[in-house]
């Protein structure tokens, strides 16, 4: 689609009440002000809530890339009670800046934006963090997400807050957002509300889908079993070829920096300067964030919820994964192998050994997050949609 034109303008309102608990107000609160114990209440009552909306992905993601945005993250009230009942989290910055291209990695532009095209120079409000998150919400109990979408189009409604500089946005452009989420259709319904009244287009569009895989089967030939004919073949025959190099094993641990490190080596001697750590300043960045999260995970009181999982033939160490594992289910965030193990399929053969370690553990999801790369449907995974909302100021007709 050809680019929109992003007129600037700004009215102010009040709040609107929209829920049956009344209505919230939005008050920016920078996010090292937040308090931790309503972070965590409030992620455990969010319905969508993911590991990329842990309070440790957000701090990580800002002492690493906290250069190429500005926080804009909101706090919703009752205008009786200091309980905070939702937490925004929002960046603003433009849509596209002069470092990007410089700092990006070439193994996230898979995931390029679909849909409709927005002007570069565009003042845009985006989810925080959410350049390296694969999903995103508003952090609410499902009975809040109508008041705290009310709340934010209202805010986003008023003048531009002179903390954050006079210019007002042109677009806010929330993606990462979950299908079966209710905070999209709450959003969705606020934004739609204000638009004849502030001259908003408000655009909901798919964004990405995110193959997962669902075993029903309680155990590793169960699951199998639910693959095509073709598929268990090649995965069986791959693990015996393994096999018969050397012994297989597998170990999921924490994420120490010793870790850490292996996968970095592994990920980057099969993917070299299109992977996530070419020798360039994106590079740096993505390795300053992995051990920075690595490090506040280790450091949550549950423990933490990111792992590294190595799997060696023999001594030899041929695939490494990082992963988020919340009991049920485990979120694939990315990959490394070795490239001069191609004899011994070190993709498929550790892909393998983690799924059937997970499965024996109880695992019964295995998100491989944003891309529709073919190989993750060899495993039997199926699309689940994350959507888009747009909002456009000064677009209708």
């Amino acid at each position: 689609m050809p680019s929109l034109t992003l007129p600037r303008s700004a009215v102010a309102a009040p709040p609107q009440a929209s829920a049956a608990r009344g209505p919230l107000f939005c008050r920016l609160l920078a996010f090292s002000r937040i308090p931790r114990d309503a972070w965590d209440r409030l992620l455990a009552a969010s319905p969508q809530a993911t590991p990329f909306a842990r309070w440790s992905f957000h701090r990580a993601w800002w002492d690493a890339y906290g250069s190429t945005a500005h926080e804009q993250y909101l706090v919703c009230q009752p205008a009786d009670d200091d309980e905070i009942r939702a937490v925004v989290p929002l960046m603003h910055r433009h849509e596209a800046e002069p470092q990007d291209e410089i700092t990006a990695t070439i193994l996230r532009r898979h995931v390029a934006l679909r849909g409709t095209q927005v002007a570069g120079e565009a003042k845009a409000v985006f989810f925080g963090a959410s350049y390296h998150a694969d999903y995103a919400t508003v952090l609410c109990a499902r009975d809040d997400a109508p008041a705290a979408a009310d709340a934010l189009a209202e805010t986003l409604a008023g003048p531009a807050d002179t903390g954050h500089g006079s210019q007002p946005w042109d677009v806010v452009d929330l993606r990462r957002l979950r299908a079966a989420d209710p905070v999209l259709p709450a959003l969705h319904s606020a934004f739609d509300r204000l638009a004849p009244r502030e001259n908003w287009q408000v655009i909901r569009e798919p964004e990405d889908v995110c193959p997962v895989i669902t075993v029903t089967d309680g155990d590793w030939d169960g699951y199998l079993g639910t693959l095509d004919k073709k598929a268990r073949h090649e995965i069986r025959r791959k693990l015996r070829r393994a096999q018969a190099a050397g012994e297989l094993s597998v170990s999921i641990a924490a994420p120490t920096p010793e870790a850490v490190d292996g996968f970095i080596e592994l990920h980057t001697r099969r993917f070299g300067d299109e992977g996530l750590f070419p020798p360039t300043e994106g590079g740096a960045r993505s390795r300053r964030f992995v051990h920075r999260l690595a490090e506040l995970e280790a450091a949550e009181p549950d423990g933490g919820l990111l792992r590294v999982a190595q799997v060696r033939c023999g001594e030899r160490m041929i695939f490494a994964t990082l992963a988020f594992d919340d009991g049920r289910t485990c979120y694939l965030y990315n990959a490394g192998m070795d490239p001069d193990a191609a004899d011994l399929s070190p993709g498929v053969t550790g892909t393998a050994l983690y799924l059937r370690d997970r499965i024996e553990a109880g695992r019964r999801r295995f998100d491989f997050l944003r891309g529709g790369e073919e190989y993750k449907y060899e495993w039997g995974a199926q699309d689940e949609a994350i959507e888009r909302l747009l909002v456009v100021r000064g677009a209708r007709q």
